[in-house]
C-alpha cells in the first residue's frame, strides 16, 4: 500500500470520534471507524454498517484476487443524479439520527 494512503488513513483513524461522519469509498477504512461509532457512507450513499461490513470486505478481497489473476471488470459505473439523490437522502438520515442522539 502507498505510504501516503496509509498516512491519510492513520490520520483519519486518530482524529475521528463518535458521531463523526466519514464519506469514503474505502471499505477497509470504513470497517476501522465503525467500531468507534463513526458513521461511514460511500459517495453513492451506501451507509456502511457493522453488521454488513464483513461481507463487503470479503467481496473486496475476492475482487482483488481476480484482479491479480488478470481478470478486470468494467470499473465503476458513472456517477449519476440518482447516486447524488441517494447520497443526499442517506446523509440527511444520518444527520437526523445524530441530532436525535444529542
Amino acid at each position: 500500500m502507498d505510504s501516503s494512503k496509509e498516512a491519510a488513513d492513520l490520520y483519519i483513524m486518530n482524529h475521528v470520534k463518535a458521531q463523526d461522519v466519514l464519506v469514503t469509498q474505502d471499505i477497509g477504512l470504513a470497517s476501522l471507524v465503525l467500531p468507534k461509532k463513526v458513521y461511514a457512507i460511500s459517495p453513492r450513499g451506501k451507509a456502511y454498517r457493522e453488521e454488513s461490513i464483513v461481507t463487503a470486505l470479503d467481496y473486496r478481497y475476492l475482487a482483488a484476487k481476480e484482479r491479480k489473476k488478470g481478470n478486470y471488470g468494467k470499473g465503476p459505473k458513472p456517477f449519476t443524479n440518482e447516486d447524488r439523490e441517494t447520497f443526499c437522502t442517506s446523509f440527511d438520515k444520518i444527520l437526523s439520527e445524530i441530532a436525535g442522539e444529542s
